[in-house]
């Protein structure tokens, strides 16, 4: 059963998660509501397709400092763009939300459900589905992956554009002052942006 809150359904009996965070801006109004309803979260921090690497340890001490600045758990996943690149090969000229992007959610949703599972936490969930620029659909086909992945662990599939999220989030960019990224992360995605 599960219980709603301005359009958000809380699973049932859910009060941790491990949330993984592709980066400060999208995660800040997710975090704020999760805490408002007693769901307390964990960072994941583990995003290896962003590139380059110096745009990377940007976004990371950002989503730090905003973790860090609300007392909650962060943690820094490897970064390792070379396997992120072996994951998705032959799939680089995919459009957004192609093939490319589901792999992409398959393997840092799927690293997810085995840090969750390795700390004791029996859900999760992704900031990934903030985006616009993202397929919910997806999302939640990588959620469930990585469910049937890691056994034990349950994907909470939301769409954190609801319930006035996507508008808060943009205050909290203004408020925090959060360093605010042009492009998914990934050099592909980069390249479609300047064309």
């Amino acid at each position: 059963m599960k219980k709603k809150k301005n359009d958000i359904e809380i699973p049932e009996g859910i009060n941790r998660i491990m949330l993984h965070a592709c980066c400060a801006p999208c995660s800040s109004a997710i975090v704020e509501w999760m805490m408002a309803h007693d769901v307390r979260p964990t960072i994941f921090y583990f995003n290896p397709n962003i590139w380059p690497h110096e745009e990377y340890e940007i976004r990371k001490e950002e989503s730090k400092r905003h973790a860090t600045s609300l007392g909650i758990e962060w943690i820094d996943g490897d970064y390792n763009h070379e396997t992120w690149l072996a994951a998705i090969k032959g799939l680089e000229g995919e459009p957004e939300r192609g093939g490319r992007c589901l792999q992409c959610f398959r393997m840092r949703l799927i690293a997810t459900a085995m840090e969750a599972q390795q700390r004791g936490f029996t859900t999760i969930a992704t900031t990934l589905a903030t985006s616009r620029w993202k397929s919910l659909d997806q999302i939640a086909a990588a959620g469930k992956m990585a469910e049937e992945a890691v056994p034990g662990i349950h994907f909470w599939a939301q769409n954190w554009r609801k319930g006035g999220l996507q508008e808060r989030r943009n205050e909290l960019l203004k408020q925090y002052q959060f360093y605010n990224q042009q492009y998914c992360g990934c050099e592909f995605s980069m390249r479609k942006e300047q064309e």
